[in-house]
């Protein structure tokens, strides 16, 4: 199992559940809340790891797709924002 952790200062928690569900068909992972970070702990999917998609590569690519989602929603408006968090408009 592989743990990455983000850094609540680096990364946005919604950008982080979104890089999740992007690689989710290859990986199996759960996600924590710890002080100042979020962790994803995660083992690689059989079928990617026979593709050659090693772990390091998998937590490579979280992170970088977290990273751009975060930098993604920094630019957003407040009221975009609070809507694709699943909240009201502001």
């Amino acid at each position: 199992m592989i743990e990455v952790r983000f850094h609540e200062d680096l990364y946005d928690g919604f950008a982080v559940d979104e890089a999740v569900k992007a690689y989710g068909d290859f990986l199996s992972a759960e996600l924590a809340r710890e002080e100042q970070a979020w962790i994803v702990r995660f083992t690689p999917a059989p079928h990617a790891i026979e593709e050659g998609i090693d772990a390091w590569t998998l937590a490579s690519e979280l992170a970088n797709y977290a990273l751009g989602k975060t930098i993604e929603r920094s630019r957003m408006p407040e009221d975009a924002l609070a809507l694709a968090s699943g909240g009201e408009e502001a």
